[in-house]
């Protein structure tokens, strides 16, 4: 099992349920295909740095997940076929970039335990 992350940026004339149903689709997918999700982050609307079909903001969202590598590829297809979806980038996460996401998710939860 190797870990990836992957970053999306949704439309941002989405309704709050429509981001939660796209989510919940790509989550859906991961786990029905025997993998785990071991991060979930909302990032909300940002400014994007360039216009991307002639859209200036977008909803980010971030799922750290483990699976076997043979799901990538379909998964990409996923977020192609979307229309809900502008953009997206999956990564394998290598030693190092691991050591990265345990101390952001160390920080994040020291975040939210002391709001």
């Amino acid at each position: 099992m190797n870990t990836y992350e992957t970053v999306f940026i949704m439309n941002p004339v989405l309704s709050e349920d429509q981001i939660k149903e796209t989510v919940k689709k790509f989550v859906d997918y991961i786990k029905s295909k025997k993998g785990t999700i071991t991060q979930e982050e909302n990032w909300g609307l940002k400014k994007l740095k360039y216009t991307i079909q002639k859209k200036k903001t977008g909803f980010y969202y971030l799922i750290e997940f483990q699976s076997n590598g043979e799901i990538i590829n379909d998964f990409e297809v996923e977020f192609k076929r979307d229309e809900r979806v502008i953009r997206w980038q999956t990564i394998k996460l290598e030693k190092f970039a691991l050591e990265y996401a345990d101390r952001r998710k160390k920080k994040l939860s020291t975040k939210t335990k002391a709001n």
